[in-house]
């Protein structure tokens, strides 16, 4: 091979190896995108306010609550389920309790089943949007605002879909000891006007 052969041989594999560098930096930004984008794997949809059609076709959400054993904290949904129609804006919260003796951060990870729902999931407030802080033994409401948008009775997949649940589950935050929230968003002013919660037993 000529000196020429070996110098495009050795451009052709640094621009490989830079090209996989490059993919390997976005791809999970670029993952998180796509799955905000469709909703794929549950992923719900983040609204900048509440629907402007309801419809009557009633949806029943389920609240699922887990937490990571690192983290010292018990979490648990307020309501078990409500009943909504789709487009209505709901306030619903949970709770989650310190039970340790200095603060401790953490942060929700979230999807809804049928993952195939969560496209239409749009929340306009969550609690998931940001770590959350909680002092030594502090027990705290965390409210979460949503709907389910109208457009989810057009999809012909979601016919057979009556019940859809929610499900968060919260991970200790990296050096999140005595690390304290700036804005937590349980602080948040949130319009009750027009939300709805039916608790169901």
């Amino acid at each position: 091979m000529s000196r020429y052969g070996k110098t495009y041989t050795i451009f052709g594999v640094i621009c490989i190896l830079g090209a996989m560098t490059t993919l390997t930096a976005y791809a999970v930004p670029l993952y998180e995108l796509f799955c905000k984008v469709t909703g794929y794997g549950g992923t719900t949809q983040i609204a900048k306010g509440s629907s402007k059609r309801v419809l009557d076709r009633k949806i029943t959400v389920r609240f699922n609550a887990d937490t990571n054993l690192e983290l010292p904290w018990e979490f648990q949904a307020v309501q078990n389920a409500v009943s909504v129609k789709i487009g209505e804006p709901v306030l619903a919260f949970y709770q989650a309790k310190s039970l340790t003796n200095f603060d401790v951060t953490g942060t929700a990870t979230f999807n809804v089943v049928p993952n195939k729902a969560g496209k239409y999931f749009n929340k306009v407030e969550c609690f998931c949007f940001t770590e959350q802080t909680l002092k030594a033994g502090e027990t705290v409401d965390f409210p979460v605002q949503f709907h389910i948008d109208p457009a989810f009775s057009d999809d012909r997949r979601l016919d057979d879909v009556d019940t859809i649940t929610l499900s968060y589950t919260f991970f200790k935050a990296a050096g999140s000891e005595n690390k304290l929230s700036k804005k937590p968003a349980w602080t948040k002013k949130i319009s009750l006007k027009g939300s709805s919660l039916k608790a169901m037993n």
